[in-house]
Formats: C-alpha cells, sequence, structure tokens
C-alpha cells in the first residue's frame, strides 16, 4: 500500500466514524461516508467490499496500536512481565476509547438487526489482540514468572481484571473516557491480583 492510499484510507474510516456517530451504523450508508470522506463510492467497495467490510477494518486499525506493541514486546525479547505492564494500559486506553465504544454501540444495535457485527468485532478486535496475548503469557510460563493450566483461562482472567465493567460503563454513557492516570493505576492492580492468582512463586 502506498503512503497516498494509506492517507486515503485514513480520511475514508475517519469519514466512518464521524458518520456513525452521527446517524448510528444502520443509516450510515457507503455513499454517505464517501460523501464525507470526498472519495467515489467505487473506491469504497473496490477497498472493503461492503459496509460490514469497513466495519471490519475500522476493528482492525483500533485493535492495530495495541497489537504492534505486543508485536514488538515479543520481538524483543524482554521480560514478559514487563511487557504485558506496559500493554496494559495501552489495552485499556483503546478498549474503552471512543472509536472502541462507538464499534461497540454498532454490534449491539445491529444485534437485533443482521447480528453480522458481533462476530466481526470478536474476530477482528479481541481475537486478534488475544492471540498475541497468550504468546506473551505462554513466554512468561515458560520464565517460570507465571504458572496456569490453560494459557485461554489466565488471558480470560487478565482480560476480566484489567476491563470489568469499565467498556460496558462507556458504552451505556455512565463514564467519561478513562485518564491516562485511571488507566494507569487500573493496569497496575489488574496485574498485581493477575499475579497473586497465577504467580509460579505464591507470596512473591
Amino acid at each position: 500500500m502506498t503512503d497516498s492510499e494509506s492517507i486515503r484510507r485514513a480520511e475514508i474510516e475517519n469519514a466512518a466514524y464521524a458518520v456513525m456517530s452521527e446517524v448510528g451504523y444502520k443509516s450510515a450508508s457507503l455513499l454517505a461516508i464517501a460523501k464525507r470522506a470526498k472519495a467515489s463510492t467505487e473506491t469504497l467497495y473496490r477497498w472493503y467490499g461492503s459496509k460490514p467490510g469497513l466495519f471490519a477494518a475500522l476493528v482492525e486499525g483500533n485493535a492495530a496500536r495495541v497489537s504492534a506493541l505486543i508485536d514488538n514486546v515479543l520481538e524483543q525479547q524482554g521480560d514478559p512481565l514487563a511487557g504485558l505492564e506496559r500493554l496494559g494500559p495501552a489495552l485499556l486506553g483503546m478498549l474503552t476509547g471512543d472509536r472502541a465504544i462507538a464499534l461497540n454501540r454498532a454490534a449491539a444495535v445491529d444485534a437485533a438487526e443482521t447480528g453480522q457485527l458481533g462476530p466481526l468485532l470478536a474476530h477482528h478486535g479481541r481475537e486478534e489482540v488475544a492471540s498475541r496475548l497468550d504468546r506473551l503469557l505462554l513466554r512468561a510460563k515458560e520464565a517460570g514468572q507465571v504458572s496456569f493450566d490453560t494459557v485461554a483461562e489466565a488471558r480470560d482472567t487478565y482480560f476480566n481484571l484489567l476491563i470489568g465493567d469499565l467498556q460496558v460503563r462507556r458504552v451505556t454513557g455512565a463514564m467519561p473516557v478513562p485518564s491516562d492516570d485511571v488507566l494507569a493505576k487500573r493496569s497496575v492492580h489488574a496485574l498485581a491480583c493477575f499475579l497473586q492468582l497465577y504467580s509460579a512463586q505464591p507470596g512473591a
């Protein structure tokens, strides 16, 4: 992909978020998004295939920063738990940020209509991040830092400790975007609780 295509895709995806925030996913036609982005509908169909395809791209793009951060930690071969500590605020910030909330609201509304968006959100968002997090947790286990029976159980426990009901409260409008300080403190607490459950050296 050329730099100009990357810039154009970013403009289209920004337009998609803007249109969705104004009229909701159901009424956010590709034509309206194309007009907002000053692009042709042919370009949108060529790049994304359909409106669900564009939605999937939005989910992938939103998760890309966290996925790249985990990939970087894995490539550096450093301390897995130190990497998890750095990851926490970024992961929580992504999941409670405005873009993730817009995507989750769209999927919630669509559940009673087409039912297409929930699986797309899970596959292109959580599952992409989860597969990378599994590798990081397995590396921590190999290093003797943590102990667990299945990586899926350990990963889901970490997700639940980190996120709790924050994303639901954001989706329902019960709380604003968490501050960096809240993200940092929540992440530290989640990791500490995780290690109480899974540390290979209990009481350490």
